[in-house]
């Protein structure tokens, strides 16, 4: 094996509806090492039109910070680097075009995952948080554009679903002028319900013994539940019941200023509420543990795999 560091090292690119992330790892002693951590929040999902078009602005911001990770992915052999495009990705009218530029930005190709792939992903990277945990997991990743939900156990994941809805989706639709009320945010709850229907009763009768939550949205709610002592660690169904009644004092998305929420969150924060509320209320959740680890974790020990010949997919094909 060559001992030149780059061949050693490996990123994991996720091109999501909300944010762009990139991770960075080394392998040292049979272990990943971070090396860099970069996200962005470039907001792709807010710049498509109902028609698939892309806002040019946001197309230009998008290759802007693709073209800033090209530069740090340079060096880093081809074999070792997998970009992955989500939900936005999948609605784009002319997706060949921006895909084409995405990748001569980047520097590598990017492939456009289905839902339930982008699912398994998740799960393979909160499985990397809960390593040796054989209790049954309900995982719960709230996008930009869409929710990904999986039970699993152990590192097998047994039923996988991607609905389309996310933060920068159903705020964008039910939230449209910026304005918050509790009509608004009830409607846009019950539309959530109303999708989550075709998975409620499948989900409850298979049961799991613990919830996580991962991705912005979770760790943001988490974040603000933690720093005003609503909960500790984990965002319980009171600490939820506190974080709307706050969100509904402000009388637009605008004015939310809440302690724990950033401004990079603000703005589609009161989808991603509306989104928790009726996942919690489906599914009957009392509590959500938070995983730090989500996509890119997963994207990055899927792509090891499958150097090292142990492709993580089969096991997922024959389940």
């Amino acid at each position: 094996m060559s001992n030149d560091p780059q061949s050693k090292t490996y990123a994991a690119i996720d091109l999501g509806s909300n944010s762009f992330h990139m991770l960075v790892a080394r392998r040292e002693h049979g272990e990943l090492r971070v090396l860099d951590r970069i996200k962005e929040m470039v907001r792709l999902g807010g710049g498509l039109d109902s028609e698939g078009n892309l806002d040019p602005a946001v197309q230009d911001n998008a290759l802007n910070c693709l073209s800033r990770f090209g530069q740090r992915l340079r060096g880093i052999p081809s074999e070792n680097l997998r970009a992955v495009g989500t939900q936005t990705f999948r609605r784009l009218k002319h997706a060949d075009e921006f895909l084409a530029a995405s990748e001569m930005a980047l520097g590598c190709p990017v492939d456009i995952i289905a839902g339930r792939e982008e699912a398994r992903l998740i799960y393979t990277g909160v499985t990397q948080w809960v390593t040796g945990d054989r209790r049954k997991q309900l995982v719960i990743d709230i996008g930009g554009g869409s929710t990904e939900f999986v039970i699993g156990e152990g590192i097998n994941a047994l039923a996988m679903e991607s609905l389309q809805f996310g933060c920068v989706s159903v705020t964008n639709r039910f939230f449209p002028d910026g304005k918050v009320t509790e009509k608004r945010l009830m409607k846009a709850r019950r539309s959530v319900l109303a999708e989550l229907q075709d998975i409620q009763s499948t989900y409850r009768q298979m049961g799991w013994q613990m919830a996580v939550g991962s991705s912005g949205t979770i760790r943001s709610a988490a974040s603000i539940c933690q720093a005003n002592g609503w909960s500790d660690h984990k965002i319980s169904t009171h600490a939820l019941e506190q974080l709307r009644q706050k969100a509904l004092s402000f009388r637009s998305i605008a004015d939310i200023d809440i302690e724990g929420l950033s401004e990079r969150r603000q703005p589609v924060f009161i989808g991603g509420l509306a989104i928790m509320l009726a996942c919690f209320e489906a599914l009957n959740i009392d509590e959500l543990a938070i995983s730090p680890y989500a996509l890119r974790e997963g994207l990055l020990h899927d792509l090891l795999g499958r150097l090292e010949h142990r492709d993580p997919r089969d096991k997922a094909v024959k389940a």
